[in-house]
């Protein structure tokens, strides 16, 4: 029984009950990212620091990727990013990478 779907009847009104099979051990990679950051297998944050490059003078910052204040180059004052409701908005020009896990 390797189908998508199986089929019972109900004990009350003998209609047909349609239960999905899925491996509730061993989800999707696609399916966990969808998922609320609690309710996924194993409980993960959505946010991460990540390195922006300033498009002027090209010194790199270190910037939460959901900061609640304007993030300003700390040598040619130049905006890196604006708070917005959820995660930060990078200006145009900037280009970033997401920093890699500290505690490996």
């Amino acid at each position: 029984e390797d189908c998508l779907f199986h089929a019972q009847t109900s004990p009350t009104n003998k209609k047909p009950l349609k239960m999905v099979l899925q491996d509730l051990l061993n989800p999707l990679p696609s399916d966990e990212r969808q998922k609320h950051k609690l309710k996924r297998l194993v409980q993960s944050p959505n946010s991460y620091f990540m390195d922006v490059k300033c498009p002027g003078c090209f010194k790199i910052t270190t910037v939460f990727s959901h900061a609640q204040t304007v993030v300003v180059c700390s040598s040619c004052n130049t905006t890196l990013c604006q708070p917005t409701g959820g995660k930060a908005r990078l200006t145009e020009g900037c280009s970033f990478r997401k920093k890699l896990d500290a505690s490996s």
